[in-house]
C-alpha cells in the first residue's frame, strides 16, 4: 500500500455554539491540514496521484474556509464548526476531486494548534 502526504494551511475565526467554556466566543485559528492519499497501484509513471493534483483540489477547498468567519459558511451554518467537523468536511470535499481507480483520499487532519488536532479516515 502506497500513501502521500502534504500539508497545508488556513486561517479563520469560529465560535462553538453549546459547548460551554471559552470556545463559545468567537476565536481563531491558524489551522494545519495534513491531506493522505492512499492506494496499491502506481501509474506507468511510477506515481500514485501527482502531488500537485492533491495540492491544487485541497487550495480549492480550503479558499472557501480562509480567512471566513466559519459560523456563516456552509456547512457550518448549521453544524459547530469544531476540528472534527472541519476535518470530515474537508475529507468528503476532497473525494470527487481526487478519488480515481487507483488512489482515495484515506485520511484529512485538521491541526487547531500545535497540540490539539482531529482527523476524519475513511471507513
Amino acid at each position: 500500500m502506497y500513501e502521500l502526504k502534504i500539508l497545508t494551511q488556513f486561517s479563520a475565526a469560529h465560535q462553538l455554539r453549546e459547548s460551554g467554556g471559552k470556545c463559545e466566543q468567537m476565536h481563531g485559528h491558524n489551522w494545519k491540514v495534513e491531506v493522505r492519499v492512499r492506494g496499491e497501484e502506481l501509474d506507468k509513471h511510477g506515481l500514485l496521484i501527482d502531488f500537485h493534483d492533491v495540492k491544487a483540489a485541497t487550495a480549492e477547498v480550503l479558499e472557501g474556509l480562509d480567512h471566513k468567519y466559519l459560523n456563516e459558511v456552509p456547512p457550518f451554518d448549521h453544524e459547530n464548526p469544531s476540528s472534527e467537523n472541519i476535518a470530515r468536511h474537508i475529507f468528503e470535499s476532497l473525494g470527487p476531486r481526487l478519488n480515481n481507480a487507483r488512489a482515495s483520499v484515506s485520511r484529512v487532519t485538521a491541526w487547531e494548534s500545535d497540540t490539539a488536532c482531529a482527523s476524519y479516515t475513511s471507513p
